[in-house]
């Protein structure tokens, strides 16, 4: 059916404009059916009237209105037949538009695919990977042998803590040796406080000695 449409409409031109075009066609004529049928419609109440006005007084002219209103039902059933007909093909047309696009759609997507994938393999990016790999490990042994220069010194832990230790007890001798020739040093206060104490003393036996010559004057 689309081949027939499609050489109706010229069969080389644009596939999409040419379905677009016959859908349009399609509903243009549904229209024209469908106010046809809405003519018939009026003219079958039309002549229904005219046949129940004149069933009793005049049976031929209802007779002849009966005839033409079953005429005219005639042709809406035809109609009616016609107007599904062309739904069928706009609803097919427009169907197979849409699957002409969507594939249409999925053809590019394809051919974009294709034209990022065309230098790629999984053999190429193992390899990048590979290298990607190798150059952050010299990277990192670069960053290591930076942070670790050659040439330094390396010492012995244990020789060193036992140096350390030697130290230690050296100074701890040198302290207690200069202590036991330090002189007593008593503070000023104190000796402030010794004195007052003295004097005192001697101020209370001078005291004592001269009561007892009062006392033995006295007797």
């Amino acid at each position: 059916m689309m081949a027939g449409f499609m050489s109706y409409f010229g069969g080389r031109r644009d596939t999409k404009q040419s379905a677009r075009d016959a859908i349009v066609g399609l509903r243009q004529q549904l229209q024209m059916i469908e106010k046809k049928e809405e003519y018939l419609q009026k003219k079958i109440e039309e002549e229904l009237k005219k046949a129940k006005a004149n069933a009793v007084s005049n049976k031929a002219v209802a007779t002849q209105a009966l005839r033409r209103k079953k005429a005219s039902e005639a042709d809406m059933d035809r109609l009616a037949g016609q107007r599904l007909q062309l739904e069928l093909q706009i609803n097919t047309l427009e169907s197979a538009n849409m699957n002409a696009e969507t594939l249409g759609a999925m053809k590019k997507a394809s051919d974009v695919l294709a034209s990022i994938h065309g230098n790629m393999d999984i053999d190429k990016v193992d390899a990048t990977m590979a290298k990607i790999n190798e150059q952050k490990d010299i990277a990192n042994e670069i960053a290591e042998a930076l942070a670790n220069p050659s040439g330094v010194l390396e010492f012995d832990d244990e020789e060193l803590k036992a140096e350390l230790a030697d130290l230690e007890q050296e100074t701890l001798d040198e302290r207690l040796a200069g202590a036991e020739h330090v002189p007593l040093h008593i503070p000023a206060g104190a000796r402030r406080v010794e004195e007052r104490r003295k004097i005192l003393t001697v101020e209370d036996d001078e005291e004592t000695q001269l009561k007892e010559l009062q006392a033995a004057l006295a007797m």
